[in-house]
């Protein structure tokens, strides 16, 4: 029987199925698994003196996982390093905040060589095998370098960045060129492939190939847009749980009669938040009126703390939340309540469904579950508006949100009160189409397709060259 072999930097798949993270990512590759046998490998989250290779083997909530420790050099270079501080701004359209240092490109190199020779192992005939995410984006050429023939493919989470800005990192070429020992590289939107495209046939000269085909280095790769979307049966059951009911209660009695706006973020500069608070702020600004009648709950876990650019958009924000809060405050009413800290599935399913209006505002994101976890958690008989960046890959798909420009205060600010003020029969009309684009792009199709594609792809021939795209 073929086996599902997914690959990512951290598994994170969780012991408990209520719980998740705030974008949802884990629950979709736990749901891939748990269809299709097989395992998860990726980075244990641990550090050593020396690395062994060696696995340690869990079952979480009948996924099988495979966790392999790095040193603490690795981290430093690969994660912290080249993930962190190069690849992950650059692809957020951040050249201002890119790091481009050669120990980072050699430490991510070095890791992604272990994780091929520690995986390699592992792999049987009939496997496909499936990497996630800028992390790893050399792998398939290092697993090919160790004999793996099986089909691999690739699925990026992030966007894509432009040619004009990709070409600043050094080696760029030598990057794409790692791509082309895949047999499918998925994409969130078209403008994510199209860029990518863009890059191959203006840089390298590669040429289209055939539908849905590039060839370029001498191989040839499918391409494809895959957008993700949630467990929409998943979420649905953690929303009208015991827990889920509980935690709507208690923030409906928490508004006090008050309309509440969320926002669910990981602390990150590419997520809006400052340019969220700044609306919000511009909204109170200009609505004096309806001051103490709305507040701002913004949930945002800390992450990637080591890095020193989160350092400082944790201390900004810290201060403008403070800043609002002194200046709009009154006895009764805070306008916003600023949470560092995680929260289950389940209990984010209450927080969202007692929200009026979700502010969804990245200033650049590869789709954004939240916005459809939102979505998936509102009452169809009195739903709550979603304000969504047209800078989320999901703006691609959520034409009936209110689509902003969230460098516009203004724009925020305008969506914002529009949102507050909307008939109820546009809301309900709006949220229908949103919910059938949460229901047609439901995590189990994303998986089939994806999965459906690269089993599609044919395989090497006994000449040794490496496999490539029908």
């Amino acid at each position: 029987m073929t086996r599902l072999i997914v690959v990512s930097n951290r598994v994170s798949a969780p012991v408990d199925p209520a719980a998740g993270s705030a974008g949802g990512l884990a629950m979709a590759l736990s749901a891939a698994l748990r269809k299709y046998d097989g395992l998860w490998f990726g980075w244990s989250g641990e550090t050593v003196e020396t690395f062994t290779g060696e696995l340690t083997v869990e079952d979480r909530a009948g996924v099988t996982v495979n966790l392999v420790d790095l040193e603490a050099q690795d981290v430093d270079e690969y994660y912290n390093g080249y993930a962190n501080k190069t690849l992950w701004p650059l692809f957020h359209h951040r050249v201002d905040l890119t790091a481009y240092e050669r120990s980072y490109g050699e430490g991510y190199e070095r890791v992604n060589r272990r994780f091929a020779e520690t995986l390699a192992p592992l792999i049987q005939p009939d496997d496909i095998i499936w990497v996630h995410d800028y992390h790893l984006i050399p792998l398939a050429r290092d697993l090919r370098r160790l004999g793996v023939t099986n089909r691999i493919g690739f699925f990026l989470h992030t966007p894509w960045p432009a040619r004009q800005l990709l070409v600043t990192l050094p080696h760029h070429r030598r990057l794409v060129e790692s791509l082309f020992a895949y047999d499918l590289i998925g994409f969130q939107t078209q403008e994510w492939l199209d860029l990518f495209r863009d890059y191959v046939i203006s840089e390298v000269r590669g040429e289209l190939a055939g539908y849905g085909g590039l060839e370029a280095f001498g191989r040839r790769v499918r391409i494809g847009t895959f957008p993700i979307g949630i467990d929409v049966d998943g979420f649905v059951q953690a929303r009208d749980s015991r827990e889920g009911v509980r935690t709507y209660d208690r923030m409906a009695a928490s508004a006090a009669f008050r309309s509440m706006i969320v926002g669910v973020d990981r602390l990150d500069y590419s997520k809006g938040l400052e340019e969220r608070m700044l609306g919000y702020e511009q909204f109170l600004r200009d609505h004096p009126d309806l001051r103490g009648d709305v507040f701002l709950v913004q949930v945002t876990p800390i992450s990637r703390d080591e890095v020193d650019t989160y350092q400082d958009i944790r201390a900004r924000l810290d201060s403008l939340a403070g800043r609002i809060n002194g200046e709009y405050a009154d006895m009764d009413w805070q306008p916003i309540r600023y949470l560092n800290r995680s929260y289950r599935r389940d209990q984010l399913a209450g927080i969202y469904r007692a929200a009026r209006v979700c502010l969804v505002t990245p200033l650049r994101d590869g789709m954004n579950l939240v916005a459809k976890e939102y979505v998936c958690a509102q009452n169809p008989e009195d739903p709550g508006v979603l304000v969504l960046s047209r800078f989320a890959g999901a703006a691609e798909q959520m034409g009936e949100a209110l689509l902003v420009n969230p460098f516009s205060r203004e724009e925020v600010a305008d969506a914002i009160h529009r949102a507050l003020t909307m008939p109820l029969k546009e809301r309900i009309r709006k949220w229908r189409s949103l919910m059938k684009v949460v229901e047609d792009t439901d995590v189990g199709l994303w998986r089939d397709a994806y999965v459906g594609a690269l089993k599609s792809v044919e395989i090497a021939g006994q000449n040794g060259d490496l496999p490539h795209a029908a």
